[in-house]
């Protein structure tokens, strides 16, 4: 009970996180947004690894394990978080929630290339419905009057293109990254390793950041930041850190197959934290809601443990048997 939670405060931190990046993307960059919410992750993850035995962790760890966690910081946390940041930006945090679970399809075929995992009819399933989201978004952008859809007084105007195209990034940047996590710390891997892995990840994160403001002007070019945006930038950062400190204490209470669900309604919470903080620049309506509820069922179809959800769901045992089942 305790774990469940758990995972359900992660994924309601998760929806502060994206309700308040939204904000900050309004008036500023998305890198100099990043260049505030990677690096203020060292501190925070240091403090975790302190008191979770992080660093005893890192002593025991071999080069490629170092390397790994480096890798899979900056596809993470500099490619995913960036394509985020500018879907966000180019179509509001609503709107760009289905192109952005995609991120789960990309996971599912390399674990299946490189990890061995087998697919089941119900995994087919989540694809159709997690596929059905951005196709829907790109029908509807091609509509007569859909570039003019308002979300409020302000009069945001979702840009189709390039929120779609970022969203992709995003999607491989967060796809990419569990894999090399899992190649990185093995099925041997602990609470520690992954506390440590994090801020080693958050680390390798901050160096491409940091590069990447310098080449853009350095100091002169954050001072260009609009006071309120920073504000934000650090609220979704502590809500980010606290989203992943609540998912590892699940993940230590209850099993992956029922943490991994209740996180799903991260985007749940994204869609009502941003009715009630974001409401003037985003796009609310049935259709948004429907496409999000559909990628929201496909995720957990892919994600959590065949058996355990159609067994919850109350399927009988012959049907769930050639749900679940691998299908060769």
């Amino acid at each position: 009970m305790l774990g469940a939670l758990f995972a359900f405060a992660s994924a309601a931190f998760f929806g502060l996180n994206n309700a308040a990046t939204r904000r900050g993307v309004l008036k500023s960059t998305v890198l100099q947004g990043m260049a505030i919410t990677v690096p203020l992750g060292i501190p925070i993850f240091v403090a975790f690894a302190l008191v979770m035995g992080g660093f005893q962790a890192l002593a025991a760890w071999e080069l490629p394990t170092w390397g790994w966690m480096a890798l899979a910081g900056v596809v993470h946390f500099v490619l995913g978080r960036y394509g985020n940041y500018r879907a966000t930006q180019a179509l509001g945090s609503t709107l760009s929630t289905p192109v952005q679970q995609l991120s789960i399809l990309v996971s599912l075929v390399l674990a299946m290339i490189f990890l061995g995992e087998t697919l089941s009819l119900l995994k087919v399933m989540g694809i159709a419905l997690i596929v059905v989201g951005p196709m829907l978004m790109v029908r509807r952008s091609k509509q007569p009057g859909a570039a003019s859809a308002k979300a409020g007084p302000d009069g945001f105007t979702p840009e189709y293109g390039p929120g779609l195209f970022w969203g992709g990034v995003c999607a491989l940047g967060y796809g990419i990254s569990p894999l090399l996590i899992a190649l990185g710390l093995g099925p041997g891997g602990g609470m520690a390793d992954a506390v440590a892995g994090v801020m080693i990840s958050y680390a390798a994160a901050t160096v491409v950041v940091v590069m990447a403001v310098l080449w853009m002007g350095g100091p002169a070019y954050m001072r260009g930041m609009d006071g309120g945006s920073g504000f934000w930038f650090v609220v979704s950062a502590v809500f980010v850190a606290l989203s992943q400190l609540f998912r590892y204490m699940a993940l230590t209470l209850a099993p992956v197959s029922v943490v991994v669900p209740i996180q799903r309604l991260s985007v749940v919470f994204r869609l009502i934290f941003n009715a009630m903080i974001n409401r003037q620049h985003e796009v609310f309506d049935r259709w948004v809601v429907l496409t999000i509820l559909l990628a929201v069922g496909g995720a957990v179809a892919l994600a959590a443990d065949g058996g355990v959800l159609l067994s919850f769901l109350g399927v009988p045992a012959k049907i769930a048997a050639v749900l679940a089942g691998p299908l060769w």
